[in-house]
């Protein structure tokens, strides 16, 4: 049953919720987790369904919206939309589905990298779900048309799969970036834009095979700390900051909860308490 715009509890003491579809949504986590320690913080990876990026919208939607209903339920002030595939095809259904939560979700830093570069040429690496997004074409049309540069997108397509095994630095990862990122540095981009919550977790990776292509290291975007700041900035405006205790932290998962208690742990550095989350 679907929590009602006037059920939703509007108290300082109240949960933030975090969702992505799978782990990659950790890299956006971490930052809330360092700049809100008082908070409660529950996290959903939808790792059953993922990835999102090479879903129709229609099911992403669907998706978003039985997560952020779940959360709902969990007595959250706050909703963190930490996919940026979800972001761009589901969080106007969701602020139309609650519309006195807070929701902030997350964008391809498309205007820090234009303002960064100095070729005005920028890669994007994304899902092909964002890239073909409405959102996404918006933010591309307004970025081009304020700053002189040219946006290279690139899909991604099976890095999400790799990143969800932990393959960080496994031959298979290298050599996917190798491929995308070659024609990237071939057209002179100087700057990367991290299009998925994702490939943060690659990061270490994506320099490492820049250098060795092009003998450079490229500026790399990554939007998770905007992300944190622009939910307490959210928070302290609407006097929902937790004002006492030490915060907390859960998981929920649509998959295995022993593969998400191994990414808080190899990703994090964390141990908090996780559970099942019925796929349904």
């Amino acid at each position: 049953m679907k929590q009602s715009a006037g059920s939703m509890p509007m108290t300082a003491d109240a949960a933030i919720g975090i969702f992505d579809s799978g782990v990659g949504g950790l890299s956006v986590l971490r930052h809330v987790h360092a700049a809100l320690p008082r908070e409660r913080l529950v996290y959903v990876a939808d790792s059953g369904y993922a990835p999102y990026g090479d879903k129709p919208e229609a099911a992403i939607v669907a998706r978003s919206l039985a997560i952020a209903d779940f959360l709902a339920s969990q007595r959250i002030k706050a909703l963190v939309v930490a996919c940026n595939t979800a972001t761009a095809a589901a969080i106007a259904a969701i602020r139309a589905q609650w519309p006195r939560l807070i929701v902030v979700g997350i964008e391809p830093g498309l205007k820090p990298a234009a303002q960064q570069s100095a070729s005005g040429v920028v890669g994007v690496l994304a899902t092909r779900s964002t890239l073909a997004s409405q959102r996404f074409a918006l933010l591309r049309q307004q970025m081009e048309a304020q700053y002189e540069v040219h946006y290279l997108p690139q899909a991604c397509v099976g890095l999400v799969d790799l990143i969800e095994k932990g393959e960080l630095h496994s031959v298979a990862t290298v050599t996917l970036l190798e491929g995308y990122l070659r024609p990237l540095l071939e057209q002179g981009a100087d700057t990367l834009v991290l299009g998925c919550t994702h490939y943060p977790f690659v990061r270490e990776a994506i320099g490492s095979v820049c250098r060795r292509l092009g003998g450079r290291q490229p500026a790399i975007i990554d939007t998770g700390e905007a992300v944190s700041r622009q939910l307490r900035r959210l928070l302290h405006e609407t006097a929902l900051l937790a004002d006492g205790g030490d915060g907390s932290l859960c998981g929920f998962t649509t998959a295995s909860q022993s593969t998400l208690q191994h990414a808080f742990r190899r990703l994090l550095d964390l141990h908090p308490p996780v559970h099942a989350l019925a796929a349904g």
